[in-house]
């Protein structure tokens, strides 16, 4: 075995590994985060724009004291937008040593999934990546697209200083 394969082996093994994840809904799917990974649940707040931010980003908003920049999973995953409701919710989520929110259509509950429960996730060719997907998810009859949040949130993530410094200089 190479190391290559050594490589592709560990990694598959630890995406593939159980424990608890949140899930939640987006349109007509169910997702799951490792819970490990969330800070907080919250309803909606109001949430100031950021100008030349990608579409995604909706924003920063102020957490007790701390600038939180504001990503719409619809959005990120090219969902048609949707107006935000009493169901909708801002997951707080820690990435990079760094906090941000993810806004998704509605917080389902916390599962415990087991790894012989957990499938790697498809492969659709080259054309599309799936390096996000920490796998599949399934439990009682349905399928949960199970997420690296890390790996979701990386573009954005290089934008938290610059957001994060311009929010701040708004506000004094």
């Amino acid at each position: 075995m190479d190391m290559e394969t050594t490589s592709r082996t560990e990694t598959l093994k630890q995406k593939i590994e159980g424990g608890k994840y949140l899930t939640f809904v987006l349109g007509h799917e169910e997702y799951g985060l490792e819970i490990l990974k969330v800070r907080e649940i919250m309803g909606v707040v109001e949430i100031t724009s950021v100008p030349q931010m990608p579409h995604d980003v909706k924003g920063v908003i102020n957490l007790r004291g701390t600038v939180i920049p504001i990503v719409d999973l619809r959005l990120k995953f090219g969902l048609a937008p949707r107006e935000y409701d009493k169901e909708t919710c801002i997951i707080v989520v820690n990435v990079a040593h760094a906090l941000m929110g993810i806004v998704v259509d509605t917080v389902s509950e916390v599962l415990d999934i087991a790894g012989k429960d957990i499938d790697e996730p498809p492969q659709f060719g080259g054309t599309v990546d799936t390096s996000f997907i920490r796998g599949i998810g399934k439990v009682k009859g349905k399928v949960k697209i199970l997420l690296d949040v890390e790996k979701v949130l990386t573009a954005d993530l290089a934008m938290i200083p610059d957001m994060v410094h311009e929010a701040t200089a708004a506000a004094a």
